[in-house]
């Protein structure tokens, strides 16, 4: 069948708490509701009051008490209503869920997902559009997981429910919407950690994850005469590597794309993998194509923040002239 991103994450819902009575959904506005962007409509009424469960504003109660539940033996899916609203929930992530495995050396885990809408792009308020993946990538013990298709969207959640380790689901609101796709029917499930190559190519390697995937994609369509590699790097951590070098190692040149701010931002890391590993096959330095360093402006201030096509296509086009 046909799905937007947000269809496919119901999808995937009701997929896999009608497949296993251990999961449990609970956040702000996900029962009653269905969700901010309707992400869990149709779970109370199907699932009941005793696995659907609406919480009050408390984003540490609510990651606390997944990783409670997940240590006893539920499969706990969190929504954070909007990712800006996540760090008050950062301790409880980098103190407990990322290292409870290794703090009892492995008698206890945290199988936990934690869902959350980021990015900018939707026209929403302050602390609503923040792209901070880079924050949670860097904590060791922590999956984070971004999709950026529907297809993607349902199987890269049902690996996120079924993992034994806690994950870090980041949903790119801006595309939730944009577009249809086939997604499989019943069970699918992606490989976290594992990038997708959308498109082959000699030229360049040009990586993306979220809805930077899709202004990439746009950027390239207007570039008939570069010969581009397309990887959708759809999990921050672990970080497919191999991809990336290989790719690189082809190619001689690399452009990143990303809506977080330059600074400390994950195209750092993947510039860092690409020095480490692939250096002498460099023709042209690597490039990036990001958010700029400051917080994400309000309204109509947001097309000039998110990197747009035109973008997109100078840096590649300059790191092939090189």
């Amino acid at each position: 069948m046909k799905a937007t991103i947000i269809e496919a994450i119901n999808d995937a819902l009701h997929e896999e708490m009608a497949s296993d009575d251990r999961t449990v959904v609970f956040g702000e506005d996900v029962a009653e509701s269905g969700g901010v962007f309707r992400a869990t409509e149709g779970l109370l009424e199907e699932f009941g009051g005793d696995r659907v469960l609406d919480t009050p504003l408390s984003e540490i109660a609510i990651v606390g008490g997944a990783i409670g539940l997940a240590a006893h033996g539920y499969r706990p899916v969190a929504e954070i209503q909007f990712s800006g609203f996540l760090p008050p929930a950062f301790d409880q992530l980098v103190t407990n869920a990322s290292r409870l495995r290794w703090r009892t050396r492995g008698e206890i885990t945290a199988p936990m997902t934690v869902r959350t809408p980021y990015g900018a792009g939707v026209r929403a308020l302050e602390h609503h559009s923040e792209s901070l993946e880079a924050s949670y990538g860097h904590l060791p013990g922590l999956k984070v997981a971004i999709p950026s298709t529907p297809a993607d969207a349902k199987g890269m959640l049902t690996s996120a429910i079924r993992d034994p380790d806690p994950v870090l689901f980041m949903e790119p609101k801006h595309v939730y919407r944009s577009f249809r796709e086939e997604i499989p029917e019943g069970e699918h499930t992606t490989p976290l950690g594992e990038a997708a190559v959308r498109q082959t190519g000699a030229d360049v390697t040009v990586i993306a994850w979220g809805a930077m995937m899709h202004n990439t994609q746009e950027a390239l369509a207007d570039l008939p005469d570069v010969d581009a590699e397309l990887i959708d790097l759809r999990s921050i951590s672990p970080l497919d590597r191999e991809t990336v070098v290989k790719s690189v190692k082809k190619t001689g040149r690399c452009v990143i794309v990303h809506e977080a701010a330059k600074s400390g931002g994950f195209a750092g890391e993947l510039i860092a993998t690409i020095n480490d590993e692939a250096l002498a096959y460099l023709e042209a330095p690597v490039r990036r194509v990001t958010g700029f360093d400051t917080p994400v402006p309000l309204l109509s201030m947001e097309d000039y923040y998110i990197p747009h096509p035109p973008r997109i296509e100078e840096a590649i086009v300059e790191t092939v002239e090189y």
